[in-house]
C-alpha cells in the first residue's frame, strides 16, 4: 500500500510553493474520495495563506442545496455547478478586501473512488477556475480521470498528488499549455491514472484548439485515447458512448476520399440492419491513430499539428465525431470500444485491413500470438464490416469470400465468414473501387485537378480554399 504521504518531494514542493505565495487564495470542493487535495496544502504547512475554505458536501441533499441539482453527482455538470458557486462566493465575500494583491482561484473535484457500494471503474472530474492576475476574468481548466489503482486509498493518493499538479500547473504553466498537460503526472504513471478529457477556456487561453489539447493527452501518453464531437467540442469518451451502439471506421483521412466515406456509408447500413441494433441510438466514429499520425510527420515521426487539424477540419465539416487512439492493433481497439459501452460495436474496413489482420508477424508479442489476438477482438459483441478492393496488380475483386490468407488460417478465417463475425459489404460503388488515398494525393500535389472527382465535394471545397495537404492548384475563396 502506498502511503498518502509518499508521493515524493516534488508534489510537495509544489503545493508549498503555492502555500507560499502571498498573491494565491482561494476555495476547495471536494466531494467523493475525501479532502485529498486540500490535505496535501495542509500537510506541508503555511496553508491559511492560501485556502480560504475546504468543504465536502458528501450528502446529496446537502450537495443539491449548495449547488443545485443534477442527474449525476460524478459529471462535469456537477463540476461546472461547483466551480460556478464557489468561484462566485469568493469573489462576493473578499473582492472587496483583496482583489488588488490576490489572483482569486476555486478549485473542485467530484469523484467515485472503489468502494463497497461502487466496486465498478473509478473516476471523476477535477477542475479549476482562476485568475491569472488580480482583476483579470478568470480562466478554467477541467479535465476527466480513471483512476486505476485497485484500493480506494491509492486512488485517493493519486487524486491528491493530480490535483497538486492542477492547481501548480494553473498559475505557473497556463502560457504553456502542453507543458502544463504533460505535468499533470508527475509522480504519477498511466498504470495508476489517466487523463482522457481535458478542456481550456478563459481569456488567457483564446487561442488554444482544445483538439490540439486531446492530442496532447494521447501524444504525451497520459491517456490511450481521446476524443471530441464535429463542432470541436472535447467529450470523455466512456460518456459519449455509454450505452451507444458504435460504428468506427479508421484511416489516415488524408484526404478522406469517395472510398472512404462509401465504405462507412455501406457499413453503417448494414450495422444498423443488425438485430441488436435495430431502433437504437448509434454513434460512428472516425479514428486516427498516432502510428498513423507519426508516419506522415517524416523520418523523425514528429507529429505535424498543422496537418492533423487539417484532417479534423475536414472531418468535422462532414458531421464526424473523431477518435484519437493509439491503439495498433484491432482488438485494442475492440477492448476499449467494449469497455465505453455494453452495446454492438462494428468495425468498417477495406480488404487491404483485413488481410493485415491476418498476418501471424504483428502478434509475436502476444502469447497465444494471432488466435488470441482474434479471440481478443470478438471476445465481445464485435463485427467487421469489409468493403472488397480491386487488385492493382491482377485487376481481380477481392471480396470477404473468396479472400485467401495464409493455408494455415484459412480454416480460421472461413470459420469466422461462416458465423457472420466478418461480413462482406453490399451496394458499393464499383466506380470508387479503384480510388486509393496515396493515390489521390498525388494527384494534389502535383497540381492534377482530376483529384477533385475522387472525393467528396464538400472535402474538395475545403482543399481547394485551404490549400490543404500541398494543394498546387489556383489559389480558390
Amino acid at each position: 500500500m502506498i502511503n498518502s504521504l509518499d508521493a515524493g518531494s516534488d508534489v510537495d514542493k509544489k503545493a508549498l510553493q503555492i502555500n507560499l505565495d502571498a498573491t494565491k487564495y482561494g476555495t476547495f470542493a471536494e466531494i467523493g474520495a475525501g479532502q485529498e487535495v486540500a490535505r496535501r496544502f495542509f500537510h506541508v504547512g503555511g496553508a491559511s495563506g492560501t485556502i480560504a475554505k475546504t468543504i465536502s458536501a458528501y450528502d446529496m441533499t446537502f450537495s443539491d442545496a449548495i449547488y443545485g441539482p443534477t442527474p449525476r453527482y460524478v459529471s462535469r455538470q456537477r463540476l461546472y455547478q461547483m466551480l460556478e458557486y464557489e468561484y462566485k462566493l469568493l469573489q462576493e465575500r473578499l473582492a472587496d478586501k483583496r482583489a488588488g494583491r490576490t489572483s482569486f482561484f476555486a478549485f473542485a473535484n467530484t469523484v467515485a473512488t472503489k468502494s463497497y457500494n461502487h466496486p465498478s471503474e473509478s473516476h471523476g472530474w477535477l477542475g479549476i477556475r482562476f485568475q491569472a492576475h488580480p482583476r483579470a476574468e478568470p480562466n478554467q481548466i477541467i479535465i476527466h480521470v480513471r483512476m486505476l489503482d485497485k484500493d480506494n486509498i491509492t486512488q485517493q493518493d493519486a487524486l491528491g498528488i493530480i490535483g497538486v499538479n492542477l492547481i501548480h500547473g494553473a498559475f505557473y504553466l497556463y502560457q504553456n499549455p502542453e507543458k502544463l498537460t504533460g505535468s499533470l503526472l508527475d509522480a504519477l504513471s498511466v498504470e495508476r491514472i489517466q487523463v482522457d478529457m481535458i478542456k481550456f477556456a478563459g481569456p488567457d487561453f483564446h487561442y488554444i484548439d482544445n483538439r490540439l489539447m486531446a492530442l496532447q493527452l494521447v501524444e504525451q501518453g497520459l491517456s490511450d485515447a481521446a476524443m471530441f464531437t464535429a463542432d470541436g467540442e472535447v467529450v470523455r469518451p466512456d460518456e459519449l458512448l455509454y450505452k451507444k451502439a458504435v460504428i468506427v471506421e479508421r484511416g489516415s483521412f488524408r484526404p478522406l476520399t469517395n472510398t472512404t466515406q462509401d465504405i462507412l456509408d455501406c457499413a453503417k447500413a448494414a450495422f444498423l440492419k443488425e438485430p441488436k441494433v435495430t431502433g437504437e441510438d448509434a454513434v460512428v466514429l472516425m479514428e486516427i491513430t498516432m502510428q498513423n499520425l507519426a508516419a506522415w510527420g517524416g523520418p523523425s515521426g514528429k507529429i505535424d499539428h498543422t496537418d492533423f487539424l487539417d484532417r479534423v477540419d475536414v472531418l468535422g465539416k462532414l458531421g464526424h465525431t473523431v477518435l484519437i487512439s493509439k491503439f495498433g492493433e484491432y482488438f485494442r481497439l475492440g477492448a476499449y470500444l467494449s469497455r465505453c459501452t455494453n452495446k454492438m460495436v462494428g468495425i468498417a474496413m477495406g480488404i487491404p485491413s483485413l488481410i493485415d489482420l491476418f498476418q501471424e508477424k504483428y502478434y509475436t508479442m502476444l502469447e497465444g500470438g494471432i488466435l488470441e489476438s482474434l479471440g481478443r477482438l470478438f471476445k465481445n459483441d464485435l463485427k467487421l464490416y469489409v468493403y472488397p478492393v480491386v487488385d492493382e496488380k491482377t485487376g481481380e475483386l477481392l471480396t470477404v469470400q473468396n479472400l485467401k490468407v495464409a493455408p494455415n488460417l484459412q480454416n480460421l478465417y472461413d470459420h469466422l465468414v461462416e458465423n457472420h463475425f466478418i461480413e462482406g459489404l453490399e451496394g458499393y460503388k464499383p466506380e470508387y473501387l479503384t480510388i486509393f488515398s496515396r493515390a489521390v494525393l498525388k494527384l494534389i500535389q502535383s497540381g492534377d485537378p482530376a483529384w477533385e472527382t475522387m472525393v467528396p465535394a464538400a472535402v474538395a471545397d475545403m482543399i481547394k480554399k485551404g490549400r490543404l495537404y500541398g494543394y498546387q492548384g489556383a489559389a480558390e475563396g
